[in-house]
């Protein structure tokens, strides 16, 4: 683990940074998913906002 010492004698603890990598472009399975995903939650929403109004 890396320390330091400042000159106020306060030991500092710094975090060791995870290793940086590239996304990659989601395949077309992962695309169709999130295509599923994004319509089941605008269903949602729109079922508890028609909800709403019902209700009030």
């Amino acid at each position: 683990m890396y320390t330091t010492i400042n000159e106020d004698g306060i030991l500092n603890n710094y975090a060791t940074e995870p290793q940086v990598y590239c996304a990659e472009y989601p395949a077309i399975w992962e695309q169709r998913r999130y295509v599923l995903q994004g319509a089941v939650a605008t269903m949602f929403v729109s079922v508890l906002v028609l909800f709403a109004f019902a209700v009030s």
